[in-house]
């Protein structure tokens, strides 16, 4: 399998058929060669990896979107944290983790992202105070 397919199979498995589907249906002539770059090398070279499991690269992935505070990528990849077998638990453990070392507001900021998705996908209940 080239390394081009073997990172769409893996972009697939980790992130969904729907928002890939919706990143292929958004390429055109600029963004093509972008598109093709993520699918060989960061989702066919390093995701693909048998180095660590992809429960650990989500870890990582969010605890370094949190740091740099890349927060229109963040719901995503807690979507994507959930698919390779984390708890919201967890998201919650890396988060706060990473608040010691990058920062409470980059951490504040992202918890209030996780937390709208995972209420979105129905993993987390709402407040008390909603119910």
């Amino acid at each position: 399998m080239s390394e081009r397919d073997e990172g769409m199979r893996v972009r697939r498995e980790v992130l969904g058929d729907a928002h890939v589907d919706g990143a292929i249906a958004r390429t055109d002539e600029f963004t093509a060669p972008f598109q093709e770059f993520i699918t060989r090398y960061a989702w066919g070279a390093v995701w693909a990896r048998d180095g660590i499991d992809r429960r650990s690269r989500s870890m990582i992935t969010l605890a370094v979107l949190c740091a740099l505070g890349r927060e229109h990528e963040i719901a995503m990849h807690v979507e994507a944290a959930l698919r390779n077998g984390l708890e919201p638990a967890e998201i919650a453990e890396v988060l706060l983790h990473t608040a010691v070392y990058a920062g409470v507001p980059a951490a504040n900021r992202a918890f209030a992202i996780a937390d709208a998705k995972l209420r979105e996908l129905g993993v987390v209940p709402p407040p008390e105070e909603a119910r």
